[in-house]
C-alpha cells in the first residue's frame, strides 16, 4: 500500500490518531458532566418547548 509507506514517512505522525482521540474523549466528558449537572428544571422547561 502506497499510502501507508507514506504516512510511515513522515516524522511525528503518530502523535494525530491520539489528539483526535484525546479531543473525542474530551467532548464526550464534558457533554456527560454537563448532563449530569444541567437542573432538572431546565430539562422539564426544554422539553415544553414544542408544546408552546
Amino acid at each position: 500500500m502506497k499510502f501507508r509507506h507514506y504516512l510511515e514517512t513522515i516524522a511525528g505522525i503518530e502523535i494525530y490518531p491520539m489528539l483526535s482521540m484525546l479531543v473525542f474523549l474530551l467532548f464526550f466528558i464534558v457533554l456527560l458532566v454537563y448532563v449530569i449537572k444541567v437542573r432538572k428544571r431546565d430539562i422539564e422547561e426544554l422539553e415544553n418547548i414544542p408544546l408552546k
